[in-house]
């Protein structure tokens, strides 16, 4: 049983740490018009601030279960802000729902312990050209306003020496997209994590996806899409580009 007192005090500790790194007044919980305005047009725009997910150095004092029961109680809060009445069948057991659905899943990839092991392997065929691996399925979530982004991912690499199994690929932009994001930044993380994986700057990738933010919400344009890459080593030769680019417009029939 979780010890409920331990646990607000705890959160009423992450608080003020969080107070701490914005330079926020403690004591403060409005904001002035253009304070606000600010933060709408970084979100609205879809601006990202950091290269690196911004994660906190106690992002993880408080193990899964803890945070499940505060999300819990957070979300019951919002829902009955809302109106809704939480005694209705159909709604009383949402807030644990979505509370275990961030964290155990759709939100998994913060925790670096669920970070993918890839195992590398000598490239003992000597195959020394591009390997791609395209329409990768991608489910994130927007960071600015914590709806879906879904897509595809087309990653490519070519050995220096060292290949990783197909599925670990899969597996890296899954970790990666589970967490809030902004598309360049998952992008150029998938990029910099195979890089590290295969001992290799030759890696690109492509990411063609759909923001429900853009699509559901605000100017609600259904058909757009938002296509982002990163190229590195050889990549970033035109004809190299060319060829990658080629590969992923095929289309694979079965």
């Amino acid at each position: 049983m979780v010890n409920r007192k331990a646990l607000n005090n705890q959160n009423n500790y992450l608080c003020r740490e969080i107070v701490k790194l914005h330079n926020l007044n403690p004591m403060k919980t409005k904001f002035d018009i253009k304070e606000l305005e600010s933060f709408d047009h970084i979100g609205d725009n879809h601006i990202g601030t950091s290269s690196d997910t911004p994660i906190r150095e106690d992002a993880f004092r408080l193990n899964a279960n803890e945070k499940i029961e505060i999300i819990r109680d957070d979300v019951k809060h919002i829902m009955e802000t809302l109106g809704l009445d939480l005694s209705d069948d159909s709604l009383k057991g949402t807030p644990n729902r979505v509370a275990k659905m961030f964290v155990n899943e759709i939100f998994s990839g913060l925790d670096p312990k669920n970070k993918p092991k890839a195992s590398t392997f000598e490239n003992k065929y000597k195959y020394g050209e591009m390997l791609v691996e395209k329409n990768i399925t991608v489910y994130s979530t927007c960071e600015h306003h914590l709806l879906p982004i879904v897509g595809r991912a087309h990653i490519a690499y070519i050995s220096n020496g060292t290949v990783v199994g197909l599925s670990k690929m899969n597996r890296i932009v899954d970790y990666y997209a589970k967490r809030p994001q902004v598309q360049e930044r998952m992008t150029i993380q998938i990029v910099k994590e195979l890089q590290k994986v295969l001992n290799c700057e030759d890696v690109a990738c492509i990411i063609d996806a759909k923001h429900l933010c853009v699509n559901s919400r605000g100017i609600r344009d259904i058909e757009s899409s938002t296509v982002t890459s990163e190229f590195g080593g050889q990549f970033k030769n035109k004809d190299v580009r060319r060829e990658f680019i080629n590969y992923i417009q095929l289309e694979t029939k079965f």
